[in-house]
């Protein structure tokens, strides 16, 4: 007899353990760039497992892959914290990105499909019409990570996907929430830099990728020194 389509699928007792650290270290991620969870805090194991609803075993598993992608440090009392990133490091993990990012943009500007290009602009210019400030900031970098996965994914070069990963989990750990003073100029950027990349333009891509990467080193310094 064929299983009916409402019946729930049965997964082994280890597929469903990986399905729900995967669910869980989704979670924790999310708390991590919302600022839900903020740098240096303490992870209290037993208090978030209570708080998310789940076992020790899956959250264990959640935290050791967040701290293999560099979201989570273990601290002198060998428990989990959010890594602190300095404004040092947050600097030079940007300039870094300025190296390598316009490479995978030029890299990717003849491989991305049409219809996930498409796709984010729609979601780019739906973000300019939300005026909730909270929900805006969380639907903006959410955004700016899609966007910049898209192009780094897509360059085709996964070792280079990968650093660009990691830098980006870097300053993601530093950014400020308030980020109203960039709302206007991250908008025009990102619309340049699908529109380089609908063009199949390698150079334009470049180009916008390091001017928008310039943007917000040249915002940072403003704000920070």
């Amino acid at each position: 007899m064929s299983r009916e389509i409402n019946d729930p699928i049965k997964l082994p007792p280890r597929k469903r353990s990986s399905a729900l650290s995967e669910q869980v270290r989704q979670r924790l991620n999310e708390m991590i760039r919302n600022r839900d969870l903020t740098g240096g805090q303490v992870i209290t194991e037993e208090r978030l497992a209570e708080t998310l609803g789940v076992s020790r075993t899956p959250l264990r598993e959640a935290l050791l892959r967040l701290e293999g992608e560099g979201m989570l440090q273990k601290n002198a009392g060998r428990s989990f914290m959010v890594r602190q990133v300095d404004f040092t490091e947050y600097m030079q993990s940007l300039k870094m990105r300025r190296i390598i990012e316009p490479e995978a943009a030029a890299l990717a500007a003849r491989r991305v499909p049409k219809s996930e290009l498409a796709e984010m602009r729609v979601e780019i210019e739906a973000l300019h019409s939300t005026h909730d400030d909270r929900e805006h900031t969380r639907a903006h970098w959410n955004c700016d990570d899609r966007l910049h996965r898209l192009f780094g994914y897509h360059s085709g070069n996964q070792v280079m996907y990968g650093v660009i990963e990691r830098l980006r989990v870097t300053t993601r750990l530093f950014e400020v929430t308030d980020i109203r003073q960039r709302v206007e100029a991250d908008h025009a950027q990102h619309l340049e830099i699908l529109d380089a990349l609908e063009a199949e333009d390698p150079d334009w891509a470049r180009r916008a990728v390091d001017a928008h990467i310039a943007s917000l080193i040249g915002y940072s310094l403003e704000q920070f020194t």
